[in-house]
Protein backbone atom coordinates (compact mmCIF):
# COMPACT_ATOMS: atom_id res chain seq x y z
CA UNK A 1 0.00 0.00 0.00
CA UNK A 2 2.63 2.11 1.28
CA UNK A 3 4.63 1.37 -2.36
CA UNK A 4 1.05 2.61 -4.44
CA UNK A 5 1.17 5.60 -2.52
CA UNK A 6 4.52 6.41 -3.42
CA UNK A 7 4.25 5.81 -6.97
CA UNK A 8 1.06 8.44 -7.13
CA UNK A 9 3.41 10.51 -5.40
CA UNK A 10 6.26 10.23 -8.35
CA UNK A 11 3.22 10.23 -10.94
CA UNK A 12 2.16 13.55 -9.58
CA UNK A 13 5.73 15.12 -9.03
CA UNK A 14 6.86 14.11 -12.16
CA UNK A 15 3.45 15.86 -13.83
CA UNK A 16 4.78 18.45 -12.15
CA UNK A 17 7.72 18.83 -13.18
CA UNK A 18 6.41 18.19 -17.05
CA UNK A 19 4.06 21.00 -16.82
CA UNK A 20 6.83 23.57 -15.40
CA UNK A 21 9.06 22.70 -18.24
CA UNK A 22 6.05 23.28 -21.00
CA UNK A 23 5.64 26.47 -19.44
CA UNK A 24 9.16 27.81 -19.19
CA UNK A 25 9.23 26.88 -22.72
CA UNK A 26 6.02 28.58 -24.01
CA UNK A 27 7.63 31.42 -21.67
CA UNK A 28 10.86 31.32 -23.58
CA UNK A 29 9.48 31.43 -26.98
CA UNK A 30 7.30 34.35 -26.09
CA UNK A 31 10.02 36.55 -25.05
CA UNK A 32 12.37 35.36 -28.55
CA UNK A 33 9.77 36.96 -30.36
CA UNK A 34 10.40 40.45 -29.02
CA UNK A 35 11.91 42.75 -30.67
CA UNK A 36 15.04 45.23 -29.84
CA UNK A 37 13.78 48.67 -30.32
CA UNK A 38 16.10 52.19 -31.04
CA UNK A 39 14.78 54.96 -28.62
CA UNK A 40 15.06 57.89 -30.19
CA UNK A 41 16.87 60.76 -27.46
CA UNK A 42 13.73 62.38 -25.55
CA UNK A 43 13.33 66.01 -27.19
CA UNK A 44 10.57 68.34 -25.60
CA UNK A 45 7.75 70.21 -27.33
CA UNK A 46 8.74 72.71 -29.53
CA UNK A 47 7.28 75.64 -32.17
CA UNK A 48 5.90 79.12 -32.31
CA UNK A 49 2.48 77.66 -32.37
CA UNK A 50 0.69 76.63 -28.81
CA UNK A 51 -2.09 73.76 -29.16
CA UNK A 52 -4.89 74.44 -26.99
CA UNK A 53 -7.02 71.08 -26.73
CA UNK A 54 -9.64 72.79 -25.62
CA UNK A 55 -10.09 75.51 -28.14
CA UNK A 56 -13.68 74.38 -29.59
CA UNK A 57 -15.13 73.22 -26.18
CA UNK A 58 -18.98 74.02 -25.12
CA UNK A 59 -18.73 74.30 -21.18
CA UNK A 60 -22.52 72.79 -20.96
CA UNK A 61 -21.55 69.79 -22.76
CA UNK A 62 -19.88 68.05 -20.27
CA UNK A 63 -20.02 64.39 -19.62
CA UNK A 64 -18.91 62.54 -16.67
CA UNK A 65 -16.88 58.92 -17.33
CA UNK A 66 -15.36 55.99 -16.06
CA UNK A 67 -13.50 53.80 -18.28
CA UNK A 68 -12.11 51.12 -15.01
CA UNK A 69 -14.45 48.85 -13.39
CA UNK A 70 -14.48 44.88 -12.33
CA UNK A 71 -17.37 43.17 -12.92
CA UNK A 72 -18.21 39.09 -12.55
CA UNK A 73 -15.66 37.58 -15.60
CA UNK A 74 -14.35 34.11 -15.82
CA UNK A 75 -16.30 32.36 -14.14
CA UNK A 76 -15.79 34.30 -10.59
CA UNK A 77 -12.16 34.10 -10.51
CA UNK A 78 -10.70 37.20 -11.20
CA UNK A 79 -11.13 40.26 -8.49
CA UNK A 80 -14.81 41.75 -9.04
CA UNK A 81 -16.52 38.72 -9.35
CA UNK A 82 -19.13 40.31 -5.95
CA UNK A 83 -20.34 42.62 -9.10
CA UNK A 84 -23.51 42.61 -11.46
CA UNK A 85 -23.22 44.06 -14.03
CA UNK A 86 -26.78 45.51 -13.72
CA UNK A 87 -26.02 47.19 -10.29
CA UNK A 88 -22.57 48.57 -11.55
CA UNK A 89 -24.87 50.54 -14.11
CA UNK A 90 -27.31 51.50 -11.78
CA UNK A 91 -24.99 52.88 -9.31
CA UNK A 92 -22.94 55.05 -11.43
CA UNK A 93 -25.41 56.49 -13.10
CA UNK A 94 -27.05 57.21 -9.94
CA UNK A 95 -23.66 59.13 -9.43
CA UNK A 96 -24.36 60.93 -12.21
CA UNK A 97 -22.18 59.40 -14.41
CA UNK A 98 -22.99 59.44 -18.34
CA UNK A 99 -20.07 57.19 -19.47
CA UNK A 100 -19.95 54.15 -17.01
CA UNK A 101 -17.80 51.29 -19.05
CA UNK A 102 -17.31 47.92 -17.57
CA UNK A 103 -13.43 46.91 -18.38
CA UNK A 104 -12.26 43.14 -17.19
CA UNK A 105 -9.67 41.56 -17.15
CA UNK A 106 -8.64 40.21 -20.67
CA UNK A 107 -12.43 40.19 -21.45
CA UNK A 108 -14.47 42.83 -23.55
CA UNK A 109 -18.07 43.10 -21.36
CA UNK A 110 -21.19 42.67 -23.77
CA UNK A 111 -23.50 44.38 -21.29
CA UNK A 112 -25.66 46.97 -22.95
CA UNK A 113 -23.93 45.88 -26.21
CA UNK A 114 -26.63 46.48 -28.32
CA UNK A 115 -27.31 50.48 -26.96
CA UNK A 116 -26.29 53.18 -28.77
CA UNK A 117 -24.09 54.69 -26.08
CA UNK A 118 -22.50 50.81 -25.60
CA UNK A 119 -18.32 51.29 -25.81
CA UNK A 120 -16.01 48.21 -25.59
CA UNK A 121 -12.93 47.87 -23.20
CA UNK A 122 -11.08 45.79 -21.63
CA UNK A 123 -7.58 45.98 -19.08
CA UNK A 124 -4.91 43.76 -20.79
CA UNK A 125 -2.24 42.65 -18.95
CA UNK A 126 -1.72 39.19 -16.74
CA UNK A 127 1.76 39.22 -15.51
CA UNK A 128 3.06 39.03 -12.09
CA UNK A 129 3.20 42.88 -11.43
CA UNK A 130 1.06 45.14 -12.85
CA UNK A 131 1.78 46.19 -16.40
CA UNK A 132 -1.33 46.86 -17.24
CA UNK A 133 -3.10 49.02 -20.62
CA UNK A 134 -6.68 50.31 -20.79
CA UNK A 135 -8.20 49.07 -23.61
CA UNK A 136 -11.34 51.25 -25.03
CA UNK A 137 -12.73 50.74 -27.96
CA UNK A 138 -11.73 47.51 -28.07
CA UNK A 139 -12.31 45.68 -31.31
CA UNK A 140 -10.57 42.05 -29.67
CA UNK A 141 -8.41 41.30 -27.30
CA UNK A 142 -4.76 40.26 -27.17
CA UNK A 143 -3.83 37.18 -25.66
CA UNK A 144 -0.03 38.09 -25.51
CA UNK A 145 1.55 39.28 -22.21
CA UNK A 146 5.30 39.12 -20.76
CA UNK A 147 3.84 37.23 -17.71
CA UNK A 148 7.56 37.60 -15.78
CA UNK A 149 9.28 40.62 -16.74
CA UNK A 150 9.07 43.48 -18.70
CA UNK A 151 11.92 46.09 -20.07
CA UNK A 152 11.44 48.50 -22.24
CA UNK A 153 11.43 47.09 -25.85
CA UNK A 154 8.96 44.52 -23.55
CA UNK A 155 6.43 47.39 -23.15
CA UNK A 156 6.75 49.30 -26.28
CA UNK A 157 6.00 45.60 -28.52
CA UNK A 158 2.39 45.48 -26.20
CA UNK A 159 1.64 49.11 -27.05
CA UNK A 160 2.69 48.11 -30.27
CA UNK A 161 0.50 45.75 -30.86
CA UNK A 162 -2.18 46.78 -29.06
CA UNK A 163 -2.72 50.31 -30.91
CA UNK A 164 -3.80 48.50 -34.27
CA UNK A 165 -6.62 46.90 -32.03
CA UNK A 166 -8.53 49.44 -30.31
CA UNK A 167 -9.29 53.27 -30.78
CA UNK A 168 -7.35 54.24 -28.01
CA UNK A 169 -4.31 52.74 -25.26
CA UNK A 170 -3.60 54.19 -22.19
CA UNK A 171 -1.36 52.99 -19.70
CA UNK A 172 -2.77 52.07 -16.78
CA UNK A 173 -1.83 52.75 -13.17
CA UNK A 174 2.16 53.34 -14.51
CA UNK A 175 2.95 53.80 -10.89
CA UNK A 176 1.45 50.72 -9.49
CA UNK A 177 4.53 48.82 -8.48
CA UNK A 178 6.51 50.65 -10.26
CA UNK A 179 5.30 49.34 -13.49
CA UNK A 180 6.10 51.88 -15.72
CA UNK A 181 9.61 53.87 -13.90
CA UNK A 182 9.94 57.65 -14.89
CA UNK A 183 12.58 56.82 -17.13
CA UNK A 184 10.36 54.34 -19.46
CA UNK A 185 7.53 57.75 -19.92
CA UNK A 186 10.63 59.40 -21.24
CA UNK A 187 10.28 57.08 -24.35
CA UNK A 188 7.14 54.91 -24.80
CA UNK A 189 5.19 56.55 -27.64
CA UNK A 190 2.37 54.86 -29.98
CA UNK A 191 -0.32 55.39 -26.89
CA UNK A 192 -2.60 57.75 -26.04
CA UNK A 193 -3.79 58.25 -22.40
CA UNK A 194 -2.42 58.02 -19.08
CA UNK A 195 -4.45 56.65 -16.24
CA UNK A 196 -2.25 59.74 -14.09
CA UNK A 197 -5.97 59.71 -11.46
CA UNK A 198 -6.70 56.47 -9.81
CA UNK A 199 -8.71 55.25 -6.59
CA UNK A 200 -5.90 53.46 -5.06
CA UNK A 201 -3.02 55.21 -7.14
CA UNK A 202 -1.79 58.77 -8.49
CA UNK A 203 0.78 58.90 -11.67
CA UNK A 204 0.68 62.25 -11.93
CA UNK A 205 4.88 62.20 -11.65
CA UNK A 206 4.71 59.68 -14.53
CA UNK A 207 2.47 61.79 -16.72
CA UNK A 208 4.69 65.12 -16.46
CA UNK A 209 8.02 62.51 -17.43
CA UNK A 210 5.70 61.80 -20.73
CA UNK A 211 5.31 65.53 -21.14
CA UNK A 212 8.53 67.09 -20.64
CA UNK A 213 10.00 64.41 -22.92
CA UNK A 214 7.90 65.58 -25.84
CA UNK A 215 4.79 62.56 -25.88
CA UNK A 216 1.49 64.57 -26.17
CA UNK A 217 -0.96 62.14 -24.27
CA UNK A 218 -3.67 63.21 -22.33
CA UNK A 219 -5.40 62.03 -18.64
CA UNK A 220 -7.55 59.36 -17.92
CA UNK A 221 -9.18 59.16 -14.18
CA UNK A 222 -10.77 56.15 -12.97
CA UNK A 223 -11.97 54.52 -10.15
CA UNK A 224 -10.43 51.29 -11.04
CA UNK A 225 -12.75 49.63 -8.63
CA UNK A 226 -13.33 46.24 -7.62
CA UNK A 227 -16.07 46.55 -5.19
CA UNK A 228 -19.54 48.60 -6.09
CA UNK A 229 -20.79 48.16 -2.63
CA UNK A 230 -17.50 50.11 -1.41
CA UNK A 231 -18.03 53.65 -1.03
CA UNK A 232 -14.79 54.04 -0.85
CA UNK A 233 -14.12 52.84 -4.33
CA UNK A 234 -16.21 54.26 -6.68
CA UNK A 235 -16.81 57.52 -7.42
CA UNK A 236 -13.55 59.06 -6.53
CA UNK A 237 -11.64 59.49 -9.63
CA UNK A 238 -13.82 60.30 -12.92
CA UNK A 239 -13.11 61.99 -16.39
CA UNK A 240 -14.94 64.81 -17.71
CA UNK A 241 -15.33 64.65 -21.23
CA UNK A 242 -16.58 67.62 -23.63
CA UNK A 243 -18.98 65.83 -25.98
CA UNK A 244 -22.37 67.36 -27.14
CA UNK A 245 -23.74 63.89 -26.84
CA UNK A 246 -22.78 60.26 -25.58
CA UNK A 247 -22.72 58.95 -28.86
CA UNK A 248 -19.02 56.79 -28.57
CA UNK A 249 -17.90 57.59 -32.14
CA UNK A 250 -17.72 61.73 -30.38
CA UNK A 251 -16.83 60.69 -27.15
CA UNK A 252 -13.84 58.81 -28.15
CA UNK A 253 -12.83 61.30 -30.31
CA UNK A 254 -13.02 64.29 -27.89
CA UNK A 255 -11.35 61.84 -25.70
CA UNK A 256 -8.42 61.08 -27.99
CA UNK A 257 -7.93 64.97 -29.22
CA UNK A 258 -7.38 65.98 -25.20
CA UNK A 259 -10.89 67.66 -24.75
CA UNK A 260 -11.33 65.89 -21.47
CA UNK A 261 -9.89 66.62 -17.79
CA UNK A 262 -9.37 64.28 -14.67
CA UNK A 263 -11.46 65.15 -11.59
CA UNK A 264 -9.87 63.51 -7.80
CA UNK A 265 -13.48 64.07 -6.28
CA UNK A 266 -13.59 64.58 -2.85
CA UNK A 267 -14.99 62.24 -0.23
CA UNK A 268 -16.44 62.72 3.12
CA UNK A 269 -15.49 60.75 6.05
CA UNK A 270 -18.42 57.67 6.31
CA UNK A 271 -20.26 59.09 3.04
CA UNK A 272 -22.75 56.53 2.20
CA UNK A 273 -23.31 56.17 -1.49
CA UNK A 274 -26.56 58.01 -1.42
CA UNK A 275 -24.62 60.81 -0.03
CA UNK A 276 -22.05 60.56 -2.64
CA UNK A 277 -24.74 60.75 -5.57
CA UNK A 278 -26.06 64.23 -3.58
CA UNK A 279 -22.40 65.61 -3.15
CA UNK A 280 -21.87 64.33 -6.94
CA UNK A 281 -24.16 66.81 -7.93
CA UNK A 282 -22.17 69.52 -6.60
CA UNK A 283 -18.91 68.70 -8.11
CA UNK A 284 -17.51 72.54 -9.98
CA UNK A 285 -17.62 73.11 -13.40
CA UNK A 286 -15.04 74.27 -16.08
CA UNK A 287 -16.11 77.23 -18.01
CA UNK A 288 -13.39 78.33 -19.95
CA UNK A 289 -9.70 77.18 -21.15
CA UNK A 290 -8.35 79.52 -23.93
CA UNK A 291 -5.14 81.10 -24.92
CA UNK A 292 -5.94 85.02 -25.74
CA UNK A 293 -2.38 85.97 -27.66
CA UNK A 294 0.45 84.83 -25.57
CA UNK A 295 -1.92 83.86 -22.16
CA UNK A 296 -3.66 81.32 -21.33
CA UNK A 297 -6.94 81.86 -19.38
CA UNK A 298 -8.88 79.81 -17.32
CA UNK A 299 -12.00 80.07 -15.54
CA UNK A 300 -14.57 78.06 -13.53
CA UNK A 301 -17.88 78.22 -12.32
CA UNK A 302 -17.15 78.86 -8.39
CA UNK A 303 -14.36 80.44 -6.63
CA UNK A 304 -11.21 78.00 -6.12
CA UNK A 305 -8.40 77.37 -3.98
CA UNK A 306 -5.52 77.43 -5.63
CA UNK A 307 -4.99 77.27 -9.32
CA UNK A 308 -1.15 75.73 -10.03
CA UNK A 309 0.47 76.44 -13.09
CA UNK A 310 2.87 73.38 -14.28
CA UNK A 311 5.12 73.33 -16.60
CA UNK A 312 8.41 70.99 -18.01
CA UNK A 313 9.71 68.47 -15.31
CA UNK A 314 6.71 69.08 -13.41
CA UNK A 315 7.92 72.63 -11.79
CA UNK A 316 4.79 74.98 -10.74
CA UNK A 317 5.22 78.02 -12.56
CA UNK A 318 2.97 80.27 -10.98
CA UNK A 319 0.01 79.67 -8.37
CA UNK A 320 -3.62 81.76 -8.24
CA UNK A 321 -4.93 82.07 -4.63
CA UNK A 322 -9.05 82.38 -3.77
CA UNK A 323 -10.37 83.00 -7.31
CA UNK A 324 -12.34 81.60 -10.40
CA UNK A 325 -10.75 83.35 -12.96
CA UNK A 326 -6.62 82.64 -13.40
CA UNK A 327 -4.47 83.01 -15.86
CA UNK A 328 -0.48 82.65 -17.06
CA UNK A 329 1.66 84.50 -19.42
CA UNK A 330 3.48 81.85 -21.89
CA UNK A 331 7.42 82.47 -21.26
CA UNK A 332 9.66 81.43 -24.05
CA UNK A 333 11.05 78.49 -21.68
CA UNK A 334 7.76 77.48 -21.29
CA UNK A 335 7.18 74.02 -23.43
CA UNK A 336 3.80 72.54 -21.64
CA UNK A 337 1.83 74.26 -19.26
CA UNK A 338 -1.16 71.84 -17.56
CA UNK A 339 -3.41 73.27 -14.44
CA UNK A 340 -4.65 71.57 -11.30
CA UNK A 341 -7.37 73.31 -9.26
CA UNK A 342 -8.05 72.90 -6.05
CA UNK A 343 -11.51 73.65 -4.51
CA UNK A 344 -12.83 74.12 -1.12
CA UNK A 345 -15.05 71.47 0.52
CA UNK A 346 -17.59 72.36 2.77
CA UNK A 347 -15.74 73.06 6.03
CA UNK A 348 -13.14 75.93 3.45
CA UNK A 349 -10.36 72.68 3.36
CA UNK A 350 -8.57 71.39 -0.11
CA UNK A 351 -11.23 69.21 -1.77
CA UNK A 352 -12.38 68.00 -4.92
CA UNK A 353 -9.79 68.73 -7.59
CA UNK A 354 -8.94 68.78 -11.65
CA UNK A 355 -6.38 68.04 -13.40
CA UNK A 356 -6.34 69.59 -16.90
CA UNK A 357 -5.20 68.58 -20.00
CA UNK A 358 -1.81 70.81 -21.58
CA UNK A 359 -1.65 73.63 -23.86
CA UNK A 360 2.19 72.71 -25.67
CA UNK A 361 4.18 74.25 -27.91
CA UNK A 362 4.36 72.66 -31.99
CA UNK A 363 4.96 72.74 -35.27
CA UNK A 364 1.28 73.11 -36.63
CA UNK A 365 0.73 69.60 -37.29
CA UNK A 366 -2.17 67.46 -35.62
CA UNK A 367 -0.03 66.38 -32.38
CA UNK A 368 -0.31 62.78 -31.71
CA UNK A 369 2.26 60.46 -29.60
CA UNK A 370 3.05 58.31 -32.47
CA UNK A 371 5.42 55.53 -32.66
CA UNK A 372 9.13 56.67 -32.04
CA UNK A 373 10.78 53.79 -31.57
CA UNK A 374 12.23 51.64 -34.46
CA UNK A 375 13.24 48.00 -34.80
CA UNK A 376 17.03 47.71 -34.65
CA UNK A 377 16.81 44.40 -36.77
CA UNK A 378 20.58 43.01 -36.26
CA UNK A 379 20.19 43.46 -32.42
CA UNK A 380 16.87 41.74 -32.75
CA UNK A 381 17.95 38.72 -34.52
CA UNK A 382 20.69 38.47 -32.73
CA UNK A 383 18.78 37.96 -29.00
CA UNK A 384 16.52 35.47 -31.42
CA UNK A 385 19.72 33.48 -32.10
CA UNK A 386 20.62 33.55 -28.62
CA UNK A 387 17.79 32.05 -27.37
CA UNK A 388 17.85 28.53 -29.42
CA UNK A 389 20.72 26.84 -27.55
CA UNK A 390 18.25 27.99 -23.94
CA UNK A 391 15.26 26.26 -26.16
CA UNK A 392 17.14 23.28 -27.39
CA UNK A 393 18.47 22.83 -23.73
CA UNK A 394 14.96 22.46 -22.79
CA UNK A 395 13.97 20.57 -25.10
CA UNK A 396 16.74 18.01 -24.43
CA UNK A 397 15.88 17.85 -21.07
CA UNK A 398 12.03 16.85 -22.07
CA UNK A 399 13.28 14.08 -24.07
CA UNK A 400 15.61 12.86 -21.53
CA UNK A 401 12.98 12.48 -18.43
CA UNK A 402 10.61 10.74 -21.13
CA UNK A 403 13.19 8.21 -21.90
CA UNK A 404 14.11 7.40 -18.68
CA UNK A 405 10.69 7.24 -17.49
CA UNK A 406 10.31 4.48 -20.07
CA UNK A 407 13.61 2.68 -18.85
CA UNK A 408 12.22 2.72 -15.61
CA UNK A 409 9.33 0.81 -16.35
Amino acid sequence: MAKTGSSISTVILKGFLYLLLFLASAELLIYSIAPVYDFPKPTRFAGKSIFNPYRDMDNLHWKKANFHFHTKAWSGLTNGRKNSNEVFYETYKKLGYDVPCISNYQSISKFNCDSSFYIPAYEHGFGIRKKHQMCIGARKVLWLDYSLFQNLNHKQHILNLLHGQNEIVAIAHPDWENGYPLDNMKYLSNYDLIEALDANWRSVPQWDAALSSGHPVYILADDDAHDISNPYQIGRCCTFINSATINPVEILSSLKEGKAFGADVYMYENETIDQKAENAKLIPRLNKVKMIHDTLRISVNRKAMKFDFIGQDGKVKKTVINDSVASYKILAEDTYIRTEIIFPNKYQAPGTKFYLNPIFRYNGDKPSNSLKAVINYPRTWIFRLLTVPSMAALLVLIVYLGRRKKVQK
